[in-house]
C-alpha cells in the first residue's frame, strides 16, 4: 500500500510545523508514526476515551512503525479502523486480552518482526543483481552451537 498522501480531518490533525515549505507528509509517510531527529521511526497511539498514549516502539523503518500502529489501532478500534496496510493486519493472529499492555506487546512484536525482515532484505538486496532466490539468511536466522566456545576474530583486535 502507498503511504498516506491526503491529510486527515479531525480534532488533532493540524500541521503545526514551523518550517516553511515542509508538509506533514514529509515527516510522516504513514498514519500514527513520526521520525525522531536522529532517524529512528516511532509509533504511538492514544487510548480511546483517555488522555494517555500507548507507546508502540522505535523502529529503523517507517513500514515497521506503521505495521506496529496498524496492529494497535486494529485491536483498539476494530475492523473499521483506518489502517496503513489493511491487507496485512488480519494475518498477524489475534490476542485474547485487550489491555493496553497486551496491545503494546503484540504491536511491538509485529513491528520488530517487520523491522528485522526489512533490514535483512535491504542488507541482502544491496547489490544491483540480487533476486529473491539469492537472499541469504541473516545472522539472527543462523542457529549457533551454544556448546562451542566462540572463535577469535581473525583481525585480533577488539
Amino acid at each position: 500500500m502507498e503511504p498516506i498522501t491526503g491529510s486527515s480531518s479531525g480534532a488533532g490533525s493540524c500541521n503545526c510545523s514551523s518550517a516553511p515549505g515542509k508538509t506533514k507528509n514529509d515527516q510522516r509517510p504513514y498514519k500514527g508514526i513520526r521520525m525522531r531527529k536522529w532517524g529512528k521511526w516511532v509509533a504511538e497511539i492514544r487510548e480511546p476515551n483517555k488522555r494517555s498514549r500507548i507507546w508502540l516502539g522505535s523502529y529503523s523503518t517507517p513500514v515497521a512503525a506503521a505495521r506496529a500502529y496498524d496492529t494497535a489501532v486494529y485491536y483498539l478500534r476494530g475492523p473499521t479502523a483506518r489502517l496503513n496496510f489493511p491487507e496485512l493486519v488480519a494475518a498477524d493472529g489475534g490476542i485474547e486480552d485487550l489491555s493496553a499492555a497486551a496491545i503494546r506487546k503484540k504491536a511491538i512484536e509485529v513491528g520488530a518482526r517487520v523491522d528485522a525482515e526489512m533490514s535483512c532484505t535491504s542488507v541482502n538486496m544491496g547489490g544491483a543483481h540480487g533476486s529473491r532466490s539469492e537472499l541469504k539468511a541473516c545472522w539472527f536466522q543462523e542457529k549457533p552451537d551454544l556448546n562451542k566456545k566462540p572463535e577469535e576474530d581473525p583481525d585480533g583486535e577488539d
